[in-house]
């Protein structure tokens, strides 16, 4: 404040004058003038003169008066004027100094914005250079994308397989060289096109038929197709369809794949017309071969009627076991289909073991006799016993065994030997044959088990053989779920070993004869020795035959014959075949209703050329008693059969067959619903088992178990107990072989057509 004394000074004045007023305090002035200038020109003159001069008082009060109100007004005008001059000053610098302010902080605006796009420009300049690595980088995938899709392009249309791409509405979109090649179309003249424009009217459906299908399931569809080329070559394809999608899951067009398989398929023909060939040769070889065997079977049965010795009695039955065995030989060689597959049946029975044992020994020491052999037979265990044995099976295995041993053995013996073992409550029987003769050597030893293996050893060359025997042993005893082993030393012998688990069962008891009333029946058989066995077993029984050797002869005696109760007809005769005059026989009203009964060497061939054709039994030549006597009471003392069904045959349907649930849906909805509901099952058995071979074969877990799941379903509900669970056991199957899995199909395949057998039985026995 000591720095601006006016400032101060002023700003007083200005106050005082605020407070008084102008005019207040302009007349207080000039009188407080007027009233100085008095006492001052007073003061003056009594200082001066030593007396009041009121001249100099007067001249003082006149001159006050006249200069007071002047310099009061100059004043207070230049305090007023100073006071306003100062105010706005004030306000000028506060002004300024908010101007400064103002000026400050956009000066820092300017610099924060300055700053911020500096850094805009850099982050600008960062984006520019990463749009442009972008840009480079999309540029160098674009160019590898269409290298890329050259390639594809370019491996495509080099693909020997065809390839072709239809949209959702259905016209082709895209495809090879070798579908335009097939087609002989290009490219320009099939995109955007119909299949029923491109396709061939006869081929266009099918086509058509199958898109839909993979359209509508949204599921993938593997098929052969036949194709003939507009050059008139016709070619095979195996089409695989394959529905397309998008992102979301939506439909938007089909893949078309095809491979040409056309020598796989002339392959799959040739093969099978060799098969057919092959059947038919060994079916007319067997025939021929079974006049002697059936000769051999009822001579051998009508020998044994008679009084003979205990050793005449014990030959006797090897002969017949042995013809019998003979037999059921054929029954599998004529099905090369079987064969092939190794599937032989393995049909068990109760045998009395010392009586099994026995006809194998008699068999072994015949043909040791014959080359000049020792042969002797050990038996350890109690052999006295019934077992569950497949018979045929045992014995063709054992026949083998010994076979090979006297051809291999120039001298010494041959030994058999026989122990039924119960160790630890597991039944096994083994058995042993050993020989005295050449040997194996070890090499040789790994392989001598394989199918047409012969040994490289210089002195078996000049024995002949098939190689096959010891093969068809070896699946035999593991079909019986048993094994076979070898030990052999050079000149020192062999000794090959059987293991087979079996099962005690309890003597059966002698059935009943099922009592049948006296026939006259038609025979209808052209081999005279044929005719005669069966003639004697029929009349042995009581019955009256009528023998024709033709198909016309049976024809003009059913004409002519009316009291014909049944006709059993051979299924080859030199006019005609069974089967034809069993059609003439269902189309005669008077003649439909006579039981017709098959004989044949092979019952399953015959079964399926009378296919259609409603037939009431079916015996294997050569015939079986039992078998014979068991049909005729099922035709014509149906009750009696059932009073009398052994309980082995119920024991068996207990494990194939679910029989209570069985009883019920027969007692609830009778015998034609149940027929029907296996009929069906029949009709959908094979796209199930056809499925779970796709899924196997493509790995797809997920679709096998859902097929087993359906298979297991429908076997529950026709009463199919076995394969239920087995299908329940592949539903559960988390990790499946499925190298080894087509081969199980295959087999589950034909088990279910046996139990199917059965099931039919069993339905129609109720």
């Amino acid at each position: 404040m000591s720095q601006y004394p006016v400032k101060s000074w002023v700003r007083r004045l200005a106050a005082v004058l605020k407070l008084w007023g102008w005019l207040q305090l302009a007349s207080l002035t000039v009188l407080f003038i007027l009233v100085s200038s008095a006492l001052l020109a007073l003061a003056v003159s009594l200082i001066l003169h030593n007396q009041v001069r009121w001249d100099m008082v007067a001249g003082a009060l006149l001159f006050a008066f006249v200069a007071a109100p002047v310099f009061v007004s100059l004043l207070l005008y230049l305090v007023r004027h100073l006071d306003a001059a100062l105010f706005y000053l004030k306000d000028s610098a506060r002004q300024e100094t908010l101007l400064n302010e103002n000026l400050q902080e956009n000066i820092r605006q300017l610099n924060f914005e300055i700053e911020e796009r500096k850094k805009a420009f850099q982050a600008k300049r960062r984006a520019i250079d990463e749009l442009r690595k972008e840009i480079s980088e999309r540029k160098k995938t674009q160019q590898e994308l269409e290298e890329q899709s050259l390639l594809m392009r370019s491996i495509v249309d080099s693909s020997p397989d065809l390839f072709y791409y239809r949209d959702e509405t259905g016209r082709f979109a895209s495809c090879n060289k070798m579908f335009e090649q097939l087609i002989g179309k290009s490219a320009s003249e099939l995109i955007g096109h119909y299949p029923l424009e491109i396709y061939s009217s006869d081929m266009a459906p099918a086509a058509i038929l199958t898109d839909h299908e993979v359209s509508v399931n949204q599921a993938e569809l593997t098929l052969d197709v036949e194709y003939t080329t507009p050059q008139g070559q016709v070619m095979w394809f195996e089409m695989r369809k394959v529905p397309f999608f998008d992102r979301q899951g939506r439909y938007i067009g089909l893949l078309g794949f095809g491979r040409d398989i056309t020598s796989r398929k002339l392959a799959e023909q040739a093969l099978e017309r060799a098969y057919q060939d092959k059947g038919k040769f060994i079916a007319t070889l067997s025939h021929e071969l079974r006049t002697p065997l059936n000769g051999i079977v009822g001579l051998t049965r009508r020998l044994l009627e008679t009084e003979l010795a205990p050793e005449q009695r014990s030959w006797a039955n090897t002969i017949f076991s042995s013809a019998e065995t003979l037999g059921n030989i054929f029954n599998d060689i004529i099905d090369l289909d079987k064969i092939d597959r190794q599937d032989l049946d393995i049909v068990y029975q109760s045998v009395k073991l010392d009586q099994f044992i026995g006809d194998i020994a008699n068999f072994a020491e015949l043909i040791c006799q014959q080359k000049g052999l020792q042969f002797s037979v050990q038996r350890v265990g109690e052999l006295g016993c019934f077992v569950r044995l497949d018979p045929t099976r045992v014995r063709q295995v054992l026949w083998n065994l010994i076979n090979n041993a006297v051809k291999f053995t120039a001298k010494g013996e041959v030994r058999l030997y026989c122990e039924f073992s119960q160790a630890m409550g597991a039944n096994e029987l083994i058995f042993i044959v050993s020989d005295t003769g050449i040997g194996i050597a070890p090499q040789e030893q790994q392989r001598i088990f394989d199918m047409y293996y012969k040994s490289s050893d210089g002195r078996r060359l000049s024995i002949v053989g098939s190689g096959i025997g010891l093969s068809v042993s070896k699946a035999l005893a593991e079909a019986m779920g048993g094994r076979i082993s070898l030990q052999s030393q050079l000149n020192q012998g062999s000794s090959f070993t059987v293991h087979l688990p079996t099962e005690v069962l309890a003597e059966p008891e002698l059935l009943t004869a099922v009592r049948c009333p006296s026939l006259t029946v038609l025979l209808v058989e052209d081999v005279p020795l044929n005719a005669e066995i069966a003639m004697n077993l029929l009349e042995q029984r009581g019955h009256t035959v009528v023998h024709a050797e033709t198909g016309e002869d049976a024809l003009a005696l059913l004409e002519t014959e009316d009291d014909i109760d049944l006709v059993l007809l051979d299924m080859q005769l030199p006019d005609m075949t069974g089967d034809q005059i069993a059609r003439a026989m269902k189309q005669d009203s008077r003649l439909a209703q006579i039981p017709i009964v098959v004989l044949s060497a092979n019952v399953r061939k015959a079964e399926q050329q009378l296919e259609g054709i409603q037939i009431d039994g079916a015996l294997a030549k050569p015939i079986n008693t039992a078998n014979l006597d068991q049909l005729l009471a099922q035709l014509f003392s149906p009750s009696a059969v059932r009073s009398s069904a052994p309980a082995q045959l119920e024991k068996h349907q207990d494990t194939v067959l679910d029989i209570g649930t069985l009883q019920d849906y027969l007692q609830s909805l009778g015998k034609k619903s149940v027929k029907r509901s296996i009929q069906l099952f029949e009709q959908l058995l094979p796209g199930y088992i056809n499925k779970m071979l796709e899924a196997a074969t493509q790995r797809e877990l997920e679709e096998f178990h859902e097929a087993a799941h359906k298979l297991k379903g429908a076997a529950a509900s026709v009463g199919l107990l076995w394969v239920q669970q087995q299908a329940k056991l592949l539903e559960q199957e988390e990790t499946p072989n499925w190298q080894t899995m087509e081969r199980q199909l295959i087999e589950y395949h034909l088990t279910i057509e046996r139990h199917l057998a059965a099931l039919h039985e069993f339905v129609e026995q109720y």
